[in-house]
Formats: C-alpha cells, sequence, structure tokens
C-alpha cells in the first residue's frame, strides 16, 4: 500500500510545478493600480457576503503561559529574553475565563508558549474541562503535539487547533529559530493534519508577516490551504494574516508588508477560497480593522491581551523569569507578566460591536454548540 506523502514532503514540489488554481492565485497577487485593487475589493465583498451574510464572528485569546523554550528571534516569549512570565494554575485560568465570558465571548483560544515542564498536555486538558460548560467553541494554539497526544483535548472538548507556520522559507525559519524543538520544520507544518487525524472539526493556519517576502509567503500558503481542503476536507479551515509587532527582543521586520499589499492578500484569499474564514486580530489598528472588516474577514478578535492574567490580573504573585529552564525570583516592580507583543487595537469588545454595527455587520459571540451532534438531531 502507498503512502500518502505528507505536505511538508510536498511544499517544495508543489511551488516549482504550481496547479493551475496556484497559479489563478499567483495572478491576484501581482502588482496592480488602485481600479484593479478597488475591483478586487468588491468582488472580495460580494463573495464575502454570498457565503457568510453581514455576520462577524467574535473570539478572544486566553493566554495560559508565557514560559517557552524556544529561540526565536522576532517572539517576544522567546527563552533568550528577560521577561516576567508566569504559567496560570486553573483557578487563576479560570477567572480570566469568567472575565471574557461576562464580556459576551463564546469562542476562546488557549494560547501558551511551548515549554513541557509548565504546560503539558494534562494541563491543556483540565483547562479544557474547566470551560467546557461556559465555551461552546474552544481552541488551542499551543506547541505541536503526536496525534495521540491530541485525543485527550479533543475528548475534553477542544474542537479547534491553531498552528502558525512563522515562516514557509525553510532558510529563514532556520535562521530565526535557534534552539528549542520549534526548530523542526517539518514537524511543525504537519501538525495540523496530525490534529484532524485525532479529531479537531475546525483547523487553523497562518504566517507571521515580515519575516520573508510576502508574495512569497501568501503562495507557500495558498498551497497549504489546498493541501488542506483535500487531505482534511471535513474540517473548516481558516487563517490568519498576523504582522509583526513590536516585542521583547526588539526584532524588528526584514521585509515591507504595507496596508495595501496586506489589503490585497485579503482580497486574493476571499477570492480563492470563497468559504475560508479569515481572522483578524488587534495587531492591526483601529483604523484599518474598520476599512476591511467588511471586505474578507469573517472572525475578530476584539478586547485581547497577549500576556497570562491580562484580563484580571491573575498570576501577578508568582512572576519570575527563567534562566537556563530555573525559575528565579524577579526583583521588578512591575506587577503583569510581559505580552508576547504590543496590540493596536485596544477597543472595548462593546466598542468594536458598535463599530461592526456602523458597518452594518452583526456580531456573532456563538455559532456552535456539541448538541448539534448529538443523535437525536441528526
Amino acid at each position: 500500500m502507498k503512502t500518502k506523502k505528507l505536505f511538508s514532503q510536498q511544499l517544495q514540489c508543489s511551488l516549482e510545478h504550481p496547479s493551475r488554481d496556484l497559479l489563478a492565485f499567483q495572478k491576484l497577487l501581482e502588482p496592480c493600480d488602485d481600479g484593479a485593487l478597488e475591483a478586487m475589493a468588491q468582488r472580495s465583498l460580494a463573495v464575502t457576503r454570498r457565503f457568510f451574510g453581514k455576520t462577524m464572528r467574535l473570539f478572544a485569546p486566553l493566554y495560559l503561559s508565557n514560559e517557552c523554550i524556544n529561540s526565536c528571534a522576532y517572539c517576544g516569549f522567546s527563552r533568550d529574553n528577560p521577561i516576567l512570565r508566569v504559567t496560570l494554575d486553573i483557578e487563576q485560568m479560570a477567572k480570566e475565563a469568567t472575565y471574557l465570558a461576562e464580556e459576551g465571548f463564546r469562542n476562546i483560544l488557549l494560547v501558551a508558549g511551548e515549554h513541557p515542564k509548565f504546560v503539558s498536555s494534562g494541563y491543556l486538558e483540565r483547562c479544557v474541562e474547566r470551560l467546557r460548560s461556559i465555551f461552546p467553541a474552544i481552541a488551542l494554539e499551543v506547541a505541536p503535539m503526536e496525534e495521540k497526544e491530541y485525543w485527550p483535548l479533543v475528548a475534553a472538548g477542544a474542537e479547534g487547533l491553531i498552528v502558525y507556520q512563522e515562516t514557509y522559507d525553510q532558510d529563514i525559519y532556520r535562521q530565526l529559530h535557534t534552539a528549542g524543538p520549534k526548530k523542526d520544520f517539518s514537524w511543525r507544518l504537519d501538525a495540523l493534519e496530525r490534529g484532524y487525524q485525532a479529531g479537531f472539526r475546525r483547523l487553523g493556519a497562518g504566517v507571521l508577516f515580515g519575516l520573508a517576502d510576502w508574495r512569497a509567503e501568501a503562495l507557500a500558503l495558498a498551497a497549504h490551504l489546498f493541501y488542506l481542503q483535500r487531505h482534511c476536507w471535513k474540517a473548516q479551515l481558516s487563517v490568519s494574516l498576523p504582522r509583526l509587532r513590536p516585542a521583547a527582543g526588539g526584532f524588528r521586520s526584514r521585509y515591507e508588508f504595507s496596508d495595501r499589499d496586506f489589503a490585497q492578500l485579503v482580497f486574493a484569499l476571499r477570492l480563492t477560497f470563497p468559504q475560508l474564514h479569515l481572522v483578524m486580530s488587534t495587531r492591526e489598528s483601529v483604523e484599518l480593522r474598520d476599512a476591511l472588516m467588511p471586505l474578507g474577514f469573517t472572525m475578530i478578535s476584539a478586547g485581547s491581551h497577549t500576556e497570562p492574567g491580562g484580563y484580571t490580573g491573575q498570576g501577578s504573585e508568582q512572576l519570575h523569569q527563567t534562566v537556563k529552564g530555573k525559575m528565579v525570583p524577579s526583583s521588578c516592580s512591575e506587577k503583569k507578566a510581559t505580552e508576547q507583543f504590543e496590540i493596536a487595537d485596544n477597543r472595548s469588545p462593546a466598542v468594536v460591536v458598535a463599530a461592526l454595527e456602523d458597518l452594518g455587520l452583526e456580531a456573532v459571540w456563538k455559532d456552535w454548540d456539541e448538541v448539534i451532534l448529538e443523535k437525536e438531531y441528526l
């Protein structure tokens, strides 16, 4: 029996010998004048309305830990940065989650740095089990795992898995990831497929723009999405397009990716993948978010914090630094953990909802419940 190749084994071939669909996507990325870009925007708007109506799904990230074993040049959580760190215990995590629930959220993303000593699958499983009765939609953005390690998380109630490749350029990836398990490009690239086999019903891919040429990254991302559509066809796919933001370590963007380029990529993705969820975070400015929300995006975060304990101050008494894998008490007067990156849109969820209404859009807090899968409804 012939063994199916994983995407990591097909990536280079897909780019060297692009399919007709990938060539069509590439054409949408070519430099264009303002008139052509406006035409793309209107087509993108029409496609979005056709498949998603005037709805916008809201979610919030909940950071569990900023401990990390990886050395990644661009990330504020990199083990090389002397930052204030903490891992929330289950009760502290629950208080953060309760705050988000009171704000209206029913779709939550649990985020953690990659450190097995502090964030194990058992810990994540307990977090999911605690939140399951409050949040019908729970996704994870954590260290890639073996398929069998995902099983208990799915059983506990997690139904979404987010894994950003950061960059699809393997040479640049190697330069930026100098220590830790994240150095393994292929292991990370195939994580979504392992998650699909384990039972996750939502899969989210993404690129951190600013690490490599944006058009090359976009082409590889599209190739990945085409692959996931073929091999993980039962899952709902989403893609995020985060751009580098200021963070601990002071890493600077190496490649320009302007607001205009960002918009063109959004329109190209929407026209190529009509039913794909496009996600925009609070990394982007108020002005850009409000301008682009009606034109292709279907999921946004609001009122976000990118540090553990950011919503209610949980964990402030356990702040420490980590030196060579050991916790060192901090003498710093700062009373909150270090954020992964600075956000740009600081509006509260209520203000964002009001902005959506002004744009003629409807905020959707909940669009999924596991009761849908119960036999009497099938």
